[in-house]
């Protein structure tokens, strides 16, 4: 099982992002099984939120949070702390909306630039285009199906366009 951890605050679209990734995964057909489930506290924009994908090739009956993840995605840097690579399995990474990269294992993407020079509100589907790039786990077509079904039209091709030049910045 793949499982993936989401670390951002509230109003910027990590459970949006967790969901994304797990609709674009299960439309892959039948014998692809996502899982996606938000964590938090107060519910209050600002506050930290933890969301969770789980991606699996069987249907997935364990709905707790992720204990050992993959990937990481921190969409607001000021989450990031050292302690968090004790939560990666063997070989996961971190990915972090950031201009510099801060250690082994993570990769930096300035995800908020691109979602500026784009007039996005929100870096959520910038760094789900670098985490597509980086993992591989869904393609860029894959995210855009969900995008098309599961985002308000008025905003699903700034989000694709996103999602594009995510995936290739990430591959330079």
């Amino acid at each position: 099982m793949t499982e993936i951890l989401w670390l951002g605050r509230g109003g910027q679209g990590a459970f949006t992002a967790a969901k994304l990734l797990g609709a674009a995964y299960a439309a892959k057909g039948e014998d692809f099984h996502a899982l996606a489930f938000p964590s938090f506290g107060p519910e209050r924009r600002g506050a930290p939120v933890r969301a969770f994908t789980k991606l699996d090739g069987k249907p997935i009956l364990d709905r707790s949070e992720t204990e050992k993840a993959d990937y990481i995605i921190i969409l607001d840097e000021t989450l990031y702390n050292d302690g968090l690579c004790s939560l990666l399995k063997e070989g996961g990474k971190i990915l972090i909306n950031s201009k510099t990269s801060t250690g082994e294992n993570i990769i930096a993407f300035d995800g908020n630039a691109l979602a500026a020079e784009l007039k996005l509100p929100t870096a959520n589907t910038v760094m789900l285009g670098t985490l597509s790039a980086v993992s591989g786990t869904v393609s860029a077509e894959e995210i855009n199906f969900a995008v098309d079904n599961y985002m308000p039209e008025r905003i699903r091709e700034k989000n694709k366009l996103a999602i594009g030049r995510a995936i290739e910045g990430a591959l330079k």
